[in-house]
């Protein structure tokens, strides 16, 4: 099956359709206010493209890693006003991702309109992929758009559970983008190639890594995980 983009998808796909979008909005924060906003801009030209085409869009995201459902810190209201400056038009935000608040939310929206849900991560469910959460994400949507680069790696509910209910499911222009790129440079790539991996988690990074060490001269480790490999040699570090 051909791989599909947004772009892939014309007014007459979109226009009335409710169309879930996942993306990174796992900003900085220095309480309310967003210290660095790049991961916001970046998915600025799929939100775009999908409104002016007269798409619903039900917009998704984690935002730090709460322990034990909601916290305040981690709630998605300042992204909900850094969006609205940057589409130059309101973008609401309900106070949860599922359930009675979001579903009259969206019966509400106008074509065109941009609706941002609460963070996925107030629910364990997210992280555990849960098929019936995914299925409670998905049940207000029409078709799927996975635009989250920096999370597209993990099998959580709304990366890869709502796909199971939800088609198409296609990626957003950011996500295109860095996989086109990816693509070019490991299938050919120029030598001497090393790839720079980090991270705190190994467990998320094994796969990639493993990946990598058919293609590459040289892997470098940095971020947290390094200290893994350090225990895993024998190391000792303080």
């Amino acid at each position: 099956m051909a791989k599909k983009s947004v772009g892939d998808l014309s007014k007459a796909d979109l226009e009335g359709k409710v169309v879930f979008v996942r993306a990174d909005l796992n900003v900085p924060l220095d309480g309310s206010t967003i210290t660095d906003d790049t991961r916001i801009r970046a998915a600025v030209p799929t939100l775009k493209y999908l409104a002016d085409n007269g798409a619903k869009v039900v917009l998704s995201s984690h935002l730090g890693r709460p322990k034990d459902g909601p916290e305040d810190k981690f709630r998605l209201t300042p992204c909900a006003g850094r969006l609205t400056e940057l589409l130059g038009k309101e973008v609401k935000k309900t106070d949860d991702c599922i359930g009675p608040e979001v579903e009259a939310a969206v019966k509400a929206m106008s074509n065109g309109d941009v609706l941002l849900l609460e963070n996925v991560r107030f629910y364990k469910e997210e992280e555990k992929n849960d098929p019936e959460f995914a299925k409670k994400l998905a049940s207000v949507a029409d078709l799927y758009v996975n635009d989250a680069f920096g999370t597209a790696h993990r099998a959580h509910a709304s990366t890869e559970g709502v796909t199971k209910y939800l088609s198409p499911s296609v990626a957003g222009f950011l996500l295109e983008k860095e996989l086109t790129y990816l693509d070019g440079a490991v299938a050919n790539p120029k030598r001497p190639f090393a790839a720079i991996v980090g991270g705190s988690k190994v467990s998320s990074k094994i796969g990639v890594i493993e990946s990598l060490l058919q293609t590459c001269d040289k892997i470098i480790i940095g971020g947290g995980m390094i200290f893994t490999f350090y225990k895993a040699r024998g190391a000792y570090y303080h």
